[in-house]
């Protein structure tokens, strides 16, 4: 893995995504501590898909789902919302709570 200061960063740029695009992984450092790490978000195999979702589910961005989804669940009815409420009340609400 290879290691930049900030200020490498910043003047590297370009740099140092060219090294990432070939598969390198790029620690960013502020006073010798690590801070980032910059690394390719295209991937090529289903291995390390694998390895991400398995991330994601580990800090909780996002849960497995159990069994499949059965076929009258995509093809029934959507359900009505309530009355009085709003789609962009909800949204702003998600916003302002940070979700």
């Amino acid at each position: 893995m290879k290691r930049a200061s900030i200020t490498e960063t910043k003047n590297q740029l370009s740099a140092l995504i060219d090294a990432v695009r070939h598969g390198e992984t790029v620690l960013i450092l502020d006073r010798n501590r690590p801070v980032a790490r910059l690394e390719s978000v295209v991937t090529a195999d289903a291995q390390d898909a694998e390895g991400r979702l398995a991330r994601l589910e580990r800090s909780g961005v996002l849960r497995r789902a159990r069994r499949r989804l059965s076929k009258s669940f995509l093809s029934g009815p959507l359900p009505k919302p309530r009355k009085g409420t709003s789609i962009l009340d909800a949204l702003l609400a998600e916003r302002r709570d940070g979700r």
